[in-house]
């Protein structure tokens, strides 16, 4: 079956109906049993035998153990490690190799990436003012927990969408549900209930794209052009999200936490100094309160007057977008109190101080559960033209779900083994990650218009496994990479036939986060501590000027010099080393990244600070290791490129040494396609 996109026509204007071509794209049908008793070989051998084509040989065992350690954990095979994997003769060794690759911590660091490139991870709101999200990154340790973990993905998808309602009392389920408050927010909005209406529009578009590879958005204003969408399906879907709180900061401790936090705070609010404290303090807030109140409009008074349940959506605006300006501080508090009650306030204050509040407990964005709100279909996906009330539902063309319209519900559906959808969608992803392109090419898009799947059989033997080992995400990688295909020597200049039939390896540039870890690794400089907020390598100040929020370097190297997943995510100012490496725009999920070949990238491995510092810093490590010019070109060849130099090779290197210092020879190997490409 060809790769190209789908022809999918304009639909027919006029209303919107389900037609016999939709309900038939092999996407919305069933996972079909398919026969594969010899695996993912069984299944690419079948189809390059058709055309008279074969596998290529196997890779050297030094291009396979860089391939998969590299892939696996996104760091460089260490000299060691390669000689260990080339001396071992078993037949397990390779079997071995993958099983520690992916038992290492560093695997979730690795294709944790991944998952946050899809969710539009970031920690900043975005827009003008990029405020800082300060615990944006509980979410992002969640993901490398569950995958280092192995959590399975039928729970992973629960978890973000409805793990609140789900497991309450577990730590993880709420800060997964972050997930939906990702996106960009602007927070200082003027009309504070459109705010509200692109923060749900958000979550619909991206929960389509993720889990099921459904570009909903495009039917946000009107039936999709091109897909068995309707603008009704849209908000079906955005209804189950409507009654949803939004909570910037909502605590997510343990239940150990929150039962010692509880029984601590009623002793601290038992306490008599306390108590008179918060007597005297009550009225003065209120009279506070009221008078920053009768400052705003008769019409902002009158709707701050009307019960929250019974406000009309232009007083739930007016309240949303004046309630930040009848807020009373607790200076403002004390700055009010004077006479003869100043000097009782200021002794209660002191001692309450003393004192001292039990610690707060650990907060993250997430969802939590609110008041039903209705949900209508909007004209032209304005929130001021309602149109018909719809709710909760999944999209027609899709097998139905239960009458239940809670998150739980949707999130059952989404992750339920019969939706034809998520595992077709999950278990592409990570061939396209293994492979450098997906069975299905439009990877977040398995509607009419996107990529037919050049494998098909393969795609659902695929799916049906990973249904089968329990949603196991590692057992899906021991199946790619230990298969004959994935395992085979690079094939240059082959045809386009061949190499979309995987008639032999493909080299792959890697991501800048691979290139900037390997140089910290390779190095010696690399700092292996994981999760916690994130951190601010050095960059260049013609970069941050002009920045909003700007860039707080940390001030130790140790503190900086750990992987690229850690650093801090700023939407508008992404870290310039992987900008120029085509990180992707954080605003929108991405599924696919692009891999340019760039004149800038020529002159960052040639002159950033990154390069410049990992060079020497490798010098000084192989001058430690080695002795003479000869040696010190084969640690050098080892410790960059994992293999020993050819005799060619060592005789360049050696003539370089005699000119120029080991630095530069260090920083001449970094700049080579060998070490910046997998083969």
């Amino acid at each position: 079956m060809d790769n190209s996109l789908g022809q999918a026509k304009l639909r027919p204007k006029g209303g919107f109906e389900l037609t016999a071509v939709d309900r038939s794209h092999w996407a919305f049908q069933a996972l079909r049993p398919t026969a594969g008793e010899e695996g993912i070989d069984g299944f690419i051998l079948a189809d390059l035998a058709a055309e008279g084509l074969g596998l290529s040989p196997a890779a050297s065992p030094e291009a396979l153990i860089r391939r998969v350690t590299l892939d696996l954990i996104g760091l460089p095979p260490t000299p060691e490690a390669v000689d260990a994997f080339v001396r071992d003769s078993s037949t397990k060794a390779y079997e071995k190799l993958v099983e520690d690759l992916l038992a290492s911590p560093r695997y979730g660091e690795r294709w944790g990436r991944h998952w946050l490139d899809l969710v539009r991870f970031a920690e900043t709101d975005g827009f003008e003012h990029d405020a800082v999200r300060p615990h944006a990154w509980q979410y992002r340790d969640y993901v490398i927990r569950s995958f280092n973990d192995d959590k399975p993905y039928d729970r992973f998808v629960r978890e973000q969408l409805a793990g609140d309602e789900i497991w309450p009392e577990q730590p993880d389920a709420l800060i997964a549900t972050g997930y939906a408050l990702l996106g960009p927010d602007m927070v200082d909005s003027s009309d504070q209930v459109q705010r509200r209406h692109n923060t749900l529009n958000d979550i619909t578009d991206t929960t389509g794209l993720v889990f099921l590879g459904l570009t909903m958005g495009c039917a946000r204003c009107h039936d999709h052009k091109f897909e068995p969408i309707s603008q009704r399906d849209y908000y079906q879907m955005q209804a189950y999200f409507s009654s949803c709180s939004l909570d910037r900061e909502r605590p997510v401790p343990s239940v150990v936490q929150r039962r010692d936090y509880e029984l601590a705070m009623q002793r601290y609010e038992a306490n008599e100094v306390v108590q008179e404290l918060a007597r005297i303090e009550a009225p003065v807030r209120e009279r506070l309160r009221l008078k920053k109140l009768s400052k705003l409009s008769p019409e902002a008074q009158k709707a701050h007057a009307v019960p929250e349940e019974k406000r009309s959506a232009e007083e739930q605006n007016l309240v949303l977008e004046t309630v930040a300006k009848v807020k009373v501080s607790s200076k403002e508090v004390e700055g009010a109190i004077s006479g003869e009650l100043r000097g009782r306030y200021d002794a209660l204050h002191a001692a309450v101080s003393r004192l001292g509040a039990p610690p707060k407990l650990p907060v993250a964005m997430a969802l939590s559960t609110g008041k039903a709100q209705p949900t209508f279909v909007l004209r032209r996906g304005e929130y001021s033209m309602p149109l018909d009330e719809v709710v909760p539902g999944t999209p027609q063309v899709l097998p139905s779900m239960t009458a239940e319209v809670s998150r739980k519900a949707l999130a059952d559906w989404i992750a339920s083994p019969s939706n034809p959808l998520t595992a077709r969608v999950m278990v592409n992803r990570l061939w396209q990650h293994h492979f450098g392109r997906g069975i299905v090419a439009s990877p977040s898009d398995f509607g009419l218009n996107g990529a037919r799947p050049t494998h098909p059989e393969l795609l659902d033997w695929l799916a049906n496994e990973f249904i089968r080992s329990g949603w196991s995400v590692k057992a899906m990688h021991r199946l790619i990479v230990k298969s004959r295909t994935y395992q085979q020597a690079m094939s240059v200049g082959e045809s386009e036939k061949s190499r979309r039939l995987y008639a032999g390896w493909q080299p792959l540039r890697v991501e800048g986060e691979i290139i900037h870890d390997s140089l910290l690794a390779i190095s010696g400089k690399l700092n292996l501590a994981m999760y916690g907020p994130g951190v601010f390598p050095p960059v260049p100040k013609e970069v941050v000027a002009g920045s909003k929020g700007g860039w707080n370097q940390n001030d130790r190297e140790k503190e900086y010099s750990r992987r690229s997943i850690y650093i801090f995510s700023r939407r508008n100012l992404r870290f310039p080393f992987l900008e120029v490496f085509d990180a992707p725009d954080n605003n929108l999920s991405c599924s696919v990244r692009e891999r340019s070949t760039t004149a800038p990238q020529a002159l960052t491995l040639l002159n950033a600070m990154e390069v410049t510092a990992a060079a020497e810093a490798t010098a000084e490590r192989i001058s430690r290791l080695a002795v003479g010019s000869a040696e010190q070109v084969r640690t050098a060849y080892r410790l960059i490129l994992g293999r020993a130099p050819r005799e060619d090779e060592a005789a360049i290197g050696q003539e370089f040494l005699n000119e120029s210092p080991l630095a530069e020879y260090c920083r001449a190997l970094f700049n080579l396609n060998e070490f910046v490409y997998v083969d």
